[in-house]
């Protein structure tokens, strides 16, 4: 096996186990967060699951976020030829492995634990905007039903393999750390 491909396989190896922590915290906020919107809460009580929501999303970011920076950080830490593009390309392998495993995660969620979720959302929509729609408009909705695990699989990894990019982008400016006074030390010598 010639350099490149140690590199690489390499890279797929630890992007794989970045992307299994960062796919499992994921996956832990949405299955927390599905179980506390069962709780049938009224009033008050309402109110302080929908911030402990919002508290437990702000975690689960910040926590992203940190941990991104920290996979990022340990994998050019061994590295010494290692540039800033190759840093943004393992942030976005793991990025890519971490949507894939969420989103493959939620569309199991959605076709197996929780196989109405869309069909009951459909039909409040249909209640509450039933003298809106047009009988055609109402009919294509429910018609969606069924695809709509299928389009939130495809949102699901769009997305977050594209937040995982742009932080990739973010992070490898500065990883490995750039010393711009090499260049001119460099530059000035020559």
């Amino acid at each position: 096996m010639n350099n490149n491909e140690s590199q690489s396989k390499s890279l797929w190896n630890e992007a794989a186990r970045g992307g299994l922590v960062l796919g499992l915290v994921s996956i832990v906020y949405m299955v927390i967060n599905s179980l506390t919107a069962k709780i049938n809460a009224s009033g008050a009580g309402a109110a302080l699951v929908n911030v402990g929501n919002i508290l437990l999303w702000v975690f689960k970011l910040y926590l992203c976020i940190r941990l991104m920076k920290s996979f990022m950080q340990k994998y050019a830490a061994g590295r010494e030829d290692i540039t800033n593009s190759d840093s943004f390309r393992f942030g976005t392998v793991t990025a890519l492995l971490s949507a894939l495993l969420f989103s493959g995660f939620s569309l199991a969620w959605m076709l197996f634990i929780q196989p109405d979720m869309f069909a009951d959302a459909m039909a409040s929509a249909s209640q509450m905007y039933e003298n809106m729609l047009t009988a055609d408009q109402l009919e294509s909705m429910q018609e969606l039903a069924p695809r709509l695990p299928t389009i939130a699989f495809f949102i699901n990894l769009v997305w977050c393999w594209l937040f995982g990019t742009i932080l990739a982008a973010i992070f490898s400016r500065n990883i490995p750390p750039r010393n711009p006074f090499n260049d001119a030390a460099t530059t000035d010598n020559q």
